[in-house]
């Protein structure tokens, strides 16, 4: 699949849902939009990630 898609499209809608993560924006529709260019599950999450990063539940003892 990644042989045959657009990669500049992918790339282009990977960053301007990391461009939208930064603000307040509603990201559904980014996330649709790299949905549609064929973006994997594991980049979204990449580029979430680095906005978001990762919870750690707190432990308690």
């Amino acid at each position: 699949m990644r042989r045959e898609r657009d990669g500049a499209r992918v790339s282009a809608a990977l960053k301007a849902l990391g461009t939208a993560a930064r603000g307040k924006a509603n990201l559904m529709p980014f996330i649709f939009d790299a949905v549609k260019a064929y973006a994997s599950v594991g980049e979204l999450c990449a580029v979430l990630r680095g906005e978001f990063g990762t919870f750690k539940e707190p432990v308690a003892l």
